[in-house]
């Protein structure tokens, strides 16, 4: 491997100190992983849109101020990628949809502006299923993306291509947005740590709506601490948001660097019945049972917990979003922005006209079918049947759930049923759907949540262990996923991405 192969394998914690140190410069690790980026895309196919020249110019203006002797912050020349549901200034941003192809906003995103205040390098626009509907990245207008650890495969959706650049080292960090699991599930299927927040604690100024109650930005990285650092810059109060909440947050990489200490002693773990055993694969089981056989040696108390309600959230999901999104995508009607697709000749050219026009030939397939789903269900007649009864049985969970960690600190259980699978193998929408049973709750609950890497399966796919916590204890989730990653490394005797092949990197050369 040669040492710009090298450099890109470093955690974001060691860049961060290699750049702090003045042993590499932002420009130099900023240029390694564009080269990477260069090399593995070909086969990975995880960026909708590269911004180099902004990176390297970012990269530049931090080693000018670090030369000047500035203290800067931790992240400062650390590069990111930025999923392409996120608005960057400049950047295109798609959404992965033909309706907002060569859109280029005027703003940026809070989350965005405040890794650029912090001075992290803004790699490009990851890809993802269009409009962020879907578990696979195979819904994207433009590409699909495919999984480093077997190209064959998915890496999850609908955040694919943030979890595979981080996955194959074209970017240390990644911005994602998660719904009903879109950050974790793809963390789960690359190997990679996933995090959805405490709805409200990070901004949603700036993310491209989807279902605006389930939305959460969040960070992909290679290791529950770096994802800790990335959550740290972008996370805290934005008045550019009505959903933001108040107050100062604890450090997120101060409870990682506890948790790393691996003393569990006192915290109490509940295990969701309801999300392991029929359903799940053996291997998905048997990697979850031996991270809960860790925790219980680092002196966690664990017990099995029985929610009746936990697999209702599958149901209940599938009216809410598809509801919101029938809301929230009515803007894109070729009228003020996007895509417009006039009438054929013959047509009166009328503006509903036009409008029907450029949503068929806009939005895909899966698209078009949750829009229409939410439509019915928001639908005169119907609005109490499915949506009404939805949100009730959703305030039902909550209590749940509030209840539940009155006994407890953390809920766990395996982050998806299945390892990744084959591009294509999943037609049915139905069961492409269930990819999300275990991740969705978190999401209708507000609640902070992560996955880990948990293992490996026969296939040699990474599984993902998923760990829940109390409203605004998101802290509490870092702590205890950093103490099982390095009870887990210590098993498995390196991290986990060790094992995974990298053709582009070991043919990258040393210049």
């Amino acid at each position: 491997m040669s040492q710009k192969s090298e450099l890109v394998t470093l955690t974001a914690e060691q860049m961060s100190a290699k750049l702090r140190s003045g042993e590499i410069s932002a420009r130099e690790l900023t240029q390694a992983e564009l080269d990477v980026i260069g090399a593995a895309e070909p086969s990975i196919q995880a960026f909708l849109a590269r911004s180099s020249e902004e990176a390297l110019a970012q990269a530049d203006a931090v080693d000018k101020r670090r030369a000047k002797g500035e203290e800067l912050p931790d992240l400062a020349g650390v590069p990111v990628a930025v999923k392409d549901m996120i608005v960057t200034k400049g950047i295109e941003t798609t959404a992965a949809s033909k309706i907002l192809k060569g859109w280029i906003p005027p703003y940026d995103a809070t989350v965005v502006a405040r890794m650029k205040r912090v001075g992290m390098p803004i790699l490009g626009k990851t890809n993802l299923d269009e409009f962020a509907q879907g578990s696979s990245t195979e819904n994207s207008a433009f590409h699909p993306t495919f999984n480093p650890w077997d190209t064959t495969r998915v890496p999850g959706g609908s955040g694919g291509g943030s979890a595979s650049a981080v996955a194959s080292f074209e970017s240390p960090l990644a911005l994602g947005t998660d719904t009903g699991g879109s950050i974790r599930q793809p963390a789960a299927f690359t190997g990679t740590v996933g995090v959805k927040p405490t709805y409200g604690h990070v901004s949603r100024y700036g993310a491209i709506a989807m279902a605006s109650s389930l939305d959460q930005v969040g960070p992909c990285a290679r290791t529950v601490t770096d994802a800790a650092m990335l959550y740290d810059v972008i996370a805290g109060y934005d008045d550019h948001d009505s959903t933001s909440l108040p107050g100062k947050l604890p450090s997120m990489a101060a409870a990682a660097v506890k948790g790393a200490r691996r003393d569990l002693k006192g915290l109490r773990i509940g295990i969701v019945k309801e999300a392991t055993g029929d359903g799940f694969e053996p291997e998905v089981n048997a990697s979850f049972n031996e991270g809960v056989e860790l925790l219980e040696g680092m002196g966690a108390e664990v017990k099995e917990m029985s929610f009746p309600n936990f697999l209702h959230g599958i149901r209940v999901y599938y009216v809410i979003m598809p509801a919101e999104v029938s809301s929230n995508l009515a803007r894109y009607d070729g009228m003020r922005y996007g895509l417009r697709v006039m009438p054929p000749a013959g047509v009166p050219q009328t503006a509903a006209n036009m409008m029907a026009c450029t949503r068929e030939a806009g939005f895909g397939p899966e698209v078009k079918r949750r829009i229409i789903l939410g439509t019915y269900a928001l639908s005169a007649g119907k609005y109490d049947e499915w949506y009404g009864k939805a949100q009730r049985v959703r305030t039902v969970m909550i209590q749940d759930f509030a209840k539940a960690f009155r006994d407890i600190d953390v809920l766990v259980c395996p982050t998806a049923p299945t390892s990744a699978f084959k591009l294509g193998e999943i037609q049915d929408p139905a069961t492409m759907y269930r990819n999300d049973i275990a991740t969705i709750p978190a999401n209708l609950a507000g609640l902070p949540a992560l996955s880990i890497p948990s293992g490996l399966d026969g296939s040699g796919m990474p599984t993902g262990f998923q760990i829940m916590a109390a409203q605004r204890h998101d802290d509490t989730a870092f702590t205890v996923a950093s103490a099982l990653e390095s009870a887990f490394t210590e098993k498995w005797g390196a991290p986990i991405w060790t094992k995974m092949k990298t053709p582009w990197l070991d043919s990258m050369p040393e210049e």
